[in-house]
């Protein structure tokens, strides 16, 4: 099997392997993946430290062709990379082309703003002088992206780091190396000089760490646990560098009596449980007011009942298997710790069998729980929702509120005064209105407030705000 190497200054290296496997079937192995050390990822930042300066004064057209190559060989190869993604991850085919073709957009949007980029020019208060305000690129990007969105998450945040004119080192999940490795591969080909993206797969506590730990790196963004981005922060604290979170999320959905039974009951199964539910922006707090509560969860359970769960790649498959064992065995616990509350369990949560060994879970539903319990409090990031039960709109409101957290919140309603109330008042960075919590544009920001993000947001032209730094040149005329 052919070893996937990773990528430092421009050259392909490594030998000590590790296999990727397919969670729809653990026979599949998809291909083994070079794991960098602590001195590869050493190397990679020297690489990208004497790369930086020549690339951050390229022209914008190099930056233009090399991004928009990438965007189509992209879009040209999108169902043998949406494939790869389903192989790796386990999301359904459907969804794996569907990110694949986003990870394209990102790159072709980015190629774009390489030809906007602009400035200020702006008199004194002082006459005779003149005043140029300007954006430049940051220096030596590190990047560390999840396992759950192989392809979208690394586009979204590797080519902004190039449009504006950084370098970059990038740590992918080891889980899901695939994907990242062939953004890099197209993005190689495509004409990057050398030690402009370096790719160094491995461990967190190994690659990930000798990133942290290193002053050459002036700004890292980071996608991943609540834990691992307090390290990150502290250790960017140290070195005074740039950090930029998008952490965890414990989304609330909210139906009101006077919703649209099918328009809520399609998005809460959609936030809930597609993808598995391995999605920061997926709801697992569903909170429903009385009058409409029983006809809205006989309603969801009856549309649970004809989901079915199976191979990424089976035509057919709504929802694929759980990610690996690990995350497994966190869905199951999080399901006995529920029962263990008082929730009940209306829906759901078997383990399943399938035609190969796999990481298959019925997703479950629970009912009568409160915003107390852990469940609804802690993320669990699988195919588990939990109902709560509230009075009318306003509690509805506090509830979806008190959370830790505050990256994406929904409102199922057909009233406009609610709905503009609870777009005006939900704590989060991001909110819907009757449609699901989970699916956002490429070409608008995306981020949270209180514990699910830090620092500026992601995506569309705010992502110059993260991956450039602002200069002010005054000149006496």
């Amino acid at each position: 099997m052919t070893l996937h190497q990773n990528l430092i200054a421009g050259e392909w290296v490594g030998s000590d392997g590790v296999a990727n496997v397919n969670p729809s079937n653990t026979n599949d192995v998809i291909g083994e993946y070079a794991r960098a050390t602590a001195d590869d990822a050493s190397a990679a930042i020297a690489a990208a430290k004497a790369a930086f300066p020549a690339w951050s004064r390229s022209g914008i057209l190099e930056r233009h062709a090399i991004l928009k190559k990438t965007a189509d060989e992209i879009l040209a190869r999108k169902d043998e990379l949406g494939r790869l993604l389903s192989r790796e991850e386990g999301k359904t085919l459907a969804e794996g082309i569907g990110e694949t073709v986003r990870a394209g957009q990102i790159f072709d949007f980015f190629a774009g703003e390489c030809l906007r980029l602009a400035g200020e020019m702006l008199p004194s208060v002082r006459p005779g002088i003149g005043v140029e305000i300007s954006r430049e690129p940051v220096g030596v990007v590190g990047i560390i992206t999840p396992w759950n969105f192989p392809i979208a998450i690394p586009a979204w945040k590797i080519a902004p780091a190039l449009c504006y004119g950084n370098t970059v080192v990038f740590k992918p999940a080891e889980l899901v190396p695939g994907c990242s490795w062939a953004i890099v591969d197209i993005l190689h080909r495509a004409g990057l000089p050398k030690g402009v993206m370096n790719l160094v797969m491995g461990k967190g506590s190994v690659v990930g760490q000798a990133m942290l730990d290193s002053p050459d790196i002036q700004a890292i963004t980071f996608t991943g646990s609540v834990g691992t981005g307090k390290r990150v922060a502290a250790a960017s604290v140290e070195h005074n560098r740039k950090f930029q979170l998008e952490m965890g999320g414990k989304n609330p959905f909210v139906v009101l009596d006077d919703a649209d039974l099918t328009v809520a009951v399609e998005a809460t199964v959609n936030s809930a449980f597609f993808s598995t539910g391995q999605r920061c922006t997926a709801s697992s707090r569903v909170i429903v007011t009385a009058g409409i509560h029983d006809r809205f969860v006989a309603a969801v359970a009856e549309r649970m009942n004809g989901l079915i769960v199976d191979d990424a790649l089976k035509a057919g498959t709504h929802i694929g298997p759980v990610v690996d064992q690990s995350q497994l065995n966190q869905d199951t616990d999080y399901i006995a710790i529920g029962q263990q509350e008082g929730a009940r369990l209306a829906f759901g949560g078997e383990l399943l069998q399938r035609d190969a060994p796999g990481f298959y879970l019925q997703p479950a539903l629970f009912t009568e729980a409160t915003n107390q319990m852990r469940i609804s409090q802690e993320e669990i990031f699988g195919p588990v929702a939990a109902v709560i039960r509230v009075k009318d709109y306003d509690e509805a409101l506090a509830v979806a509120n008190d959370t830790p957290f505050g990256l994406s919140s929904g409102i199922a309603t057909t009233s406009l005064k609610h709905a503009t109330h609870f777009k005006r008042n939900a704590e989060a960075g991001m909110v819907m209105v009757n449609l699901p919590t989970a699916g956002v544009d490429f070409h608008v920001p995306f981020g949270g407030r209180k514990g699910s993000s830090y620092g500026s947001r992601e995506q569309g032209k705010y992502a110059a705000e993260f991956y450039t730094t602002v200069k002010t040149a005054y000149t006496l005329a």
